[in-house]
């Protein structure tokens, strides 16, 4: 069992209750939060910051039996069909169909296309995902959730087909609508303020689901391997019910697991799969509810934390260092280089005196980027700069695992980085941008309003 001290909880924070009795998938789940009120312009001007060509999201209201729920939908703008034309011949089983030639127009920057006899399947590495999110305008707590479940997937996928989670080529959950759904999960989530995601046991379904590794059983392999150690439920309907991206977003999102806590309900909301006619209605309903926790948390033995993380590919990546001598260069040509750069979505730039031949004095330029940024790093250098050579070597970095949380201060909510070392809390850092607006908005000295956040944030770790 993880350790309790680790979990950053706020009692009174708003908690979204995951029903999965008939499954979850990324749309479902994004269905779920425009029915608890989650503004589609909003979230539209969200997944906007991602850059993403030939993409439209839509909603509808639709009937799964007998409950009224909302259909969330990807289209690609040049083609008057679904992104998720998979569904057609087997509904909301979004990673085990065939990916549009609209979708692959919006690839990424070094991904590779690999023509199927059939059709054309977009291939994405983890890498290129990731860097994609990193290089968006998205808010830094939406890009580390939107990580942290794609990590999740290349941790599982790499534990199937026996390579590195930084080696793993998604195939169809690495197309355009997988993006859209598990991004703008994400993003709806901070739209709505959720402090918590909570959830009961997952129905998986049963039967076979055919995919690019051919017909597989159902759970699909990814499906069982991130579902390990959490609780399911039976269901009587054969078909996929949960998918991939749906058990990554509740193995990487869900802090708590077990029955529907004994707190008030604000509102419900229901998000619609693809299949109309099912023994089991195909609907996600989702629960926003309210109250204090403390005395539900107390039932250790009925409300369990995700099993605690024996190797995480969060904490252990590589990333490539590049350096070159600099000794023509002026120090207005330095800042603007590093700004270009950050831009590029490199991880760091900084500058190191230094002395050449002949006594002259010159800068050391050191860059750390992700390994795919070589090429785009090395041609702006060489444009800006007018350097001769770079020298550059990959290195194994060690991290702490981070997110973000919202805290109460007297001054007002300060999003707080948490940085967790082996399950346990090591680092506190309020975001110094919600420092300085609530420092300006009631006049007092930033250093109040930091301290202020970090006594809250950590008397929570302490359960005080």
């Amino acid at each position: 069992m993880a350790n309790e001290k680790s979990k950053i909880q706020n009692p009174k924070s708003k908690i979204l209750y995951l029903d999965p009795f008939s499954g979850i998938a990324g749309d479902m789940l994004l269905g779920a939060l425009l029915d608890l009120g989650l503004d589609l312009a909003c979230l539209r001007r969200e997944l906007s910051k991602l850059n993403l060509a030939a993409c439209h999201v839509s909603a509808r209201r639709v009937a799964r039996g007998a409950i009224s729920a909302i259909k969330f939908d990807v289209e690609a703008e040049s083609e008057h069909e679904h992104a998720h034309a998979h569904e057609h011949a087997h509904p909301h089983e979004h990673e085990h169909g065939q990916v549009h030639e609209a979708a692959q127009a919006s690839a990424l920057p070094g991904q590779s296309k690999i023509e199927n006899r059939k059709s054309k399947i977009a291939h994405r590495s983890w890498a290129d995902i990731k860097a994609l999110i990193e290089s968006s305008r998205l808010s830094d707590s939406v890009k580390a959730r939107s990580i942290r479940v794609f990590t999740k997937l290349a941790e599982a996928e790499g534990k199937i087909h026996q390579r590195p989670p930084e080696q793993v080529l998604f195939h169809e959950v690495g197309a355009l609508d997988s993006i859209v759904d598990i991004v703008g999960a994400c993003a709806g989530l901070e739209l709505l303020d959720i402090g918590e995601i909570w959830c009961g046991p997952v129905a998986l379904g049963s039967g076979t689901v055919k995919c690019a590794h051919g017909l597989l059983p159902v759970p699909a392999p990814a499906t069982a391997e991130l579902m390990q150690g959490l609780p399911v439920r039976a269901s009587p309907v054969e078909a996929e019910l949960t998918t991939p991206t749906g058990a990554a977003l509740v193995a990487a999102l869900c802090s708590r697991f077990g029955p529907m806590p004994g707190l008030t309900i604000e509102k419900i909301g229901y998000g619609a799969g693809a299949r109309e006619r099912q023994a089991v209605p195909n609907v996600l309903r989702v629960f926003l509810l309210s109250g204090d926790t403390t005395p539900i948390l107390k039932k250790a033995e009925i409300w369990a934390c995700p099993p605690a993380e024996t190797k995480s590919s969060e904490t252990a990546d590589t990333v490539l260092e590049i350096r070159t001598n600099l000794d023509d260069v002026s120090a207005e040509v330095l800042g603007y280089l590093a700004e270009k750069l950050l831009a590029l979505g490199v991880l760091d730039v900084f500058y190191t005196p230094i002395q050449m031949k002949k006594g002259r004095p010159a800068t050391l330029l050191t860059v750390l980027a992700e390994t795919q940024q070589l090429d785009t790093v090395a041609a702006t250098l060489f444009r800006e700069c007018g350097t001769l050579g770079l020298r550059y070597q990959t290195q194994r970095r060690l991290k702490l695992a981070r997110r973000s949380v919202t805290v109460s201060t007297e001054f007002g909510d300060v999003r707080v980085k948490i940085g967790e070392w082996q399950g346990e809390v090591v680092s506190v850092h309020p975001e110094f941008e919600d420092c300085r607006a609530r420092a300006e908005e009631k006049g007092v000295s930033l250093r109040a309003v930091m301290d202020a956040a970090r006594a809250a944030c950590e008397r929570i770790v302490r359960g005080g």
